[in-house]
């Protein structure tokens, strides 16, 4: 089975059993990759950026080779046709998104992070109708506009007035570069999919592998400036999170969400991310959900709802 086939047809009911489990996966990947958030800023005075990318993804490699080493080496031909487009999705995908989000994390709040990253559903939108025909149903754009209300809900936290107080860090550029990064590898994904008629794994392996060549040389430049982190077992086991939860599994469930869903209703899976960390911030830091929190959550899901049942396109 192709990793990108065409979408299943939907069921009486709206949604076809490809399409529900895709939304459930697109789910845990937004979970997972909330708690990468929460890594990422918890342990950005002991990782370097550059450092906590190459081995994230030296990590995730080391767990897919044993699954998909055979494989690639069965489909070498088929990679060694994709040529450019692999590679330029590597790039997108391993190297220029990952070195973008930690760097930016750095430099700029969390609620600007959430803020910037209100780009990424609507950026693909358009980008989907633009560069692949699939201009998404009214159903699809009400639940969008839903979704950002809900979004905007949770980071003003209930109060309009805080949208027009916050302030921009040049790491909030470096966060609108990476989301525009993410949108134009979704796209290119699903525009092509007929080159790449592998397994699932398989096309993973295979960005993460090109991914990790070209982080390299950006991991060496970072050791050359001096940066360094202590082989602790609390830093092992950030990476290790990040390479199993927030690379293999994440990217895998994303990749499978493209294929059922098409980027534009997939990009919309985003807006669970804040959502997600105010939950995990309530389970592991004691943190108290308030009525924001509720309301805002409520708003996202009811978009999501009804953006998932927007089958089909226009235009």
């Amino acid at each position: 089975m192709s990793d990108l086939q065409q979408p299943a047809q939907p069921t009486s009911s709206g949604l076809s059993r490809g399409a529900l489990l895709a939304w459930a996966g697109l789910a845990f990947a937004s979970l997972f990759w909330a708690g990468n958030s929460l890594v990422a800023r918890a342990f950005s005075g002991e990782i370097p950026p550059l450092s906590l990318a190459f081995w994230r993804w030296a990590t995730a490699l080391a767990i897919l080779l044993p699954l998909v080493g055979p494989s690639l080496w069965q489909h070498r031909h088929i990679l060694r046709q994709a040529g450019w487009r692999l590679w330029m999705l590597a790039a997108l995908a391993i190297a220029t998104y990952n070195c973008l989000l930690y760097t930016a994390a750095l430099s700029t709040a969390a609620i600007n992070l959430s803020l910037v990253s209100t780009c990424l559903p609507l950026a693909t939108f358009i980008g989907a109708g633009l560069l692949l025909g699939e201009w998404p149903a009214r159903k699809a754009w009400l639940g969008l506009l839903l979704a950002l209300v809900g979004l905007l809900w949770l980071i003003c936290q209930g109060n309009w007035q805080v949208l027009a107080s916050l302030s921009f860090a040049p790491g909030d550029l470096l966060m609108v570069l990476a989301t525009l990064d993410w949108a134009l590898y979704s796209l290119l994904l699903r525009r092509w999919r007929a080159h790449f008629p592998l397994p699932p794994f398989t096309l993973l392996g295979a960005l993460v592998l090109l991914g990790l060549l070209m982080l390299t040389p950006l991991y060496a430049w970072e050791l050359w400036q001096g940066a360094r982190f202590e082989p602790s077992l609390p830093n092992l086991a950030a990476i290790g999170y990040t390479a199993l939860f927030a690379s293999v599994l994440a990217y895998q469930l994303w990749n499978i969400g493209l294929r059922e869903l098409g980027p534009a209703r997939t990009s919309m899976s985003n807006y669970l991310m804040p959502v997600f960390t105010a939950i995990l911030g309530w389970v592991l830091l004691g943190e108290h959900l308030q009525d924001y929190h509720w309301v805002g959550g409520a708003l996202i899901v009811s978009g999501l709802l009804l953006a998932g049942r927007g089958q089909g396109q226009q235009g």
